[in-house]
């Protein structure tokens, strides 16, 4: 039987079997939750003009008190064409471009305006330029402004556009295969036999990637028989990723390991030191790769946010494609842990994290409220309520 791997050694030497697919240029509407593949540099610079912050009327700031002779208006889209002279005042919105000459805007709620003429009864800016938007305050043009590897969020999206671009580059999306297996699964809504369940796990594994831009397929519960196993995998030979769920034990009815075998899959790690999940399974098939998450649900959950979801944003380019932990104080106390490292399903409760009460490995229930999944490394003390722990949000 093969050493439990180390959590951090199996997500890295998982991680370094993706193999990003071709670059293609993507509209930017389109590039939402793909990751750039390249580094993405201005076009253009923005702000091009110094702009207003503010509502009011730019001025020179050497005309201070004033009062000033109106002399036409500056709007968004709508500059004002001339040049502000000694002892003018140009009306201008926020936005619009500060008139050559001014270089001071006054807010509009400190002016009053008498036929022609502008006066003010504030205090002056400080500085003088406290209300103009200077050339390049975001980004001038060829500064990098969107690294190779970012996600592309709705604010990147922004940015790109901004930046001038219409398309960006990313990777081809991945294809991957989800295969259920076991014969006590039945598809859901069929009915059940004694001993039979619903198959919950194929389907909560596609709703997973569902927000990754990738093309998943799934198919009916594989019943624990080699052969049929074995013609699974031969029916995805051509995707990119496979992730089963269930099998990857050591029981008599746990044949994915000798399905892999029968194909030509050679095994590059299997059983890690975690809790839930410690049967995880990766193999490689040519260029293909293959994740056996654990059956229960619970186990196939937290594994795949541990393994099946990094590989793919990995395989999608991103440059950290691990989830991120963050420090948060849980209210529950927490039991100390052995030789591996546990993650305990936990909902967010006002800013704290508080420990879902049920934890057993097949619960469904903890799942659909868990928002978080407390890390305890291994041979962690026991901790009070109010502890500091480290957290994965999911």
């Amino acid at each position: 039987m093969s050493e439990l791997l180390d959590l951090g050694a199996a997500q890295d030497r998982l991680i370094s079997l993706a193999r990003p697919g071709p670059v293609l240029d993507l509209p930017v509407q389109q590039a939402l939750g793909h990751y750039l593949a390249s580094d993405l540099t201005a076009r253009r610079t923005q702000p091009a003009h110094p702009l207003s912050a503010m509502d009011g009327w730019a001025i020179r700031g050497s005309d201070m008190p004033g009062p000033w002779r109106i002399a036409g208006e500056s709007a968004a889209g709508y500059p004002y064409d001339g040049t502000v002279t000694a002892g003018q005042a140009v009306r201008i919105s926020t936005g619009a471009i500060v008139p050559d000459g001014a270089d001071a805007v006054l807010v509009q709620e400190q002016c009053t305006v008498s036929a022609s003429e502008l006066a003010f009864a504030g205090d002056p800016p400080r500085p003088l330029n406290r209300h103009i938007r200077p050339v390049g305050l975001d980004f001038r043009e060829g500064a990098t402004v969107l690294h190779r590897g970012d996600s592309v969020t709705a604010g990147a999206l922004a940015l790109a556009i901004g930046a001038g671009h219409a398309t960006v580059p990313v990777h081809v999306p991945p294809k991957i295969a989800i295969i259920d297996t076991g014969d006590e699964l039945v598809a859901a809504g069929n009915p059940l036999a004694s001993g039979q369940i619903p198959a919950s796990n194929g389907p909560m594994l596609m709703a997973m990637l569902a927000g990754m831009p990738c093309d998943v397929t799934g198919s009916d519960p594989v019943p624990d028989r080699l052969d049929q196993i074995i013609a699974a995998f031969e029916r995805v030979a051509d995707v990119d990723l496979v992730i089963t769920s269930g099998g990857a034990s050591v029981g008599d009815h746990d044949l994915v390991r000798p399905a892999l075998e029968a194909i030509g899959a050679e095994v590059d790690f299997w059983r890690v030191a975690i809790k839930p999940g410690k049967p995880i399974m990766v193999a490689k098939r040519g260029s293909q790769v293959i994740i056996g998450l654990p059956g229960n649900p619970v186990s196939a959950f937290v594994t795949a946010h541990l393994f099946a979801l990094p590989y793919v944003r990995a395989l999608m380019g991103a440059s950290a494609p691990l989830p991120v932990m963050v420090r948060q104080t849980c209210t529950s106390a927490l039991p100390k842990t052995g030789k591996r490292a546990e993650f305990i399903r936990a909902e967010i409760d006002a800013g704290d994290i508080r420990v879902l009460p049920v934890q057993d490995s097949g619960a469904l229930h903890a799942i659909a409220h868990a928002d978080a999944l407390i890390y305890r490394p291994l041979f962690a003390p026991a901790c009070e309520p109010g502890t500091v722990v480290e957290v994965i949000h999911i």
